[in-house]
């Protein structure tokens, strides 16, 4: 093997591999001009990879700079005029609603004895299940609608030891009229999904049974909603902001009271 020099590693008996100025790749080099190693090579004088973009045609350091763009887009047909038609936001608030209604004991399966000692009633809403109808009125928004629920009661009947059980499926009826001052007819509803905000019973309500009797054999079921009405309204806006109503004599009072059959 070579005696290699200490002054350069690459320095041997049988002479050097690389003469000095191939070490930085000067004029005597013999990476000449005509190398693969050329200005226009991927590796610079430092030894470092440019981004090269083969879309552009571009050897810049900086990364490649395309400047789309994009297709102009033509309308399908020209428009009749420069204005828009918006909703406009009448009001919006939160409000409550009560769904309610008493049962008998004779309502449950199996019948609840008259005169059990009721130990515990659990009731479950089905707001998936909720239905509902809501209208406006002038300045008022009128709601009616149905909030299924089961209802599971543990009793004790007279004289009896072990507690049992019985069910109720059915549905609770709600009304509320909210008064909205601006509201008019032809206005539209927007109504939140219902939030649960408590949910009450109460045994030995008073309840007149079809033959009119009244009997405290009977339960009360309280289910307090809350959701947020948004009322809104259609206007025509020019473009210089002037707004119209779409429907200028919605608000007009009607000669009747309107009726509804939901």
């Amino acid at each position: 093997m070579g005696n290699f020099g200490k002054n350069n590693p690459m320095h041997s008996n049988w002479g050097s591999a690389c003469s000095d100025s191939d070490w930085g790749f000067g004029s005597d080099s013999r990476f000449k001009n005509d190398s693969r190693f050329d200005s226009h090579s991927k590796f610079d004088s430092h030894s470092k990879c440019k981004k090269s973009c083969k879309v552009c045609k571009s050897d810049d350091v900086s990364a490649c700079k395309c400047n789309f763009k994009a297709p102009e887009r033509e309308l399908a047909a020209p428009l009749n005029s420069d204005c828009v038609l918006v909703n406009s936001v009448v009001g919006s608030k939160m409000v409550q609603k009560v769904a309610e209604a008493t049962f008998p004991f004779t309502a449950f399966t199996p019948a609840i004895p008259a005169g059990s000692t009721i130990l515990s009633v659990a009731v479950v809403p089905n707001l998936a299940g909720v239905t509902r109808n809501t209208t406006i009125i002038r300045d008022k928004v009128v709601n009616i609608g149905l909030i299924p629920v089961t209802i599971t009661v543990t009793f004790l009947a007279p004289g009896a030891t072990t507690p049992a059980t019985a069910v109720l499926s059915t549905s609770l009826p709600f009304q509320e009229h909210t008064d909205f001052p601006g509201a008019c007819p032809e206005d539209t509803v927007i109504e939140s999904p219902f939030v649960i905000e408590g949910i009450f019973t109460q045994a030995g309500t008073p309840f007149v049974t079809g033959t009119g009797v009244v009997t405290t054999d009977a339960i009360l079921v309280k289910v307090v909603l809350r959701t947020t009405i948004t009322v809104t309204r259609q206007v025509i806006v020019d473009s210089h902001g002037g707004i119209c109503d779409v429907n200028d004599r919605r608000c007009d009072s009607p000669t009747t009271p309107p009726s509804f059959n939901f």
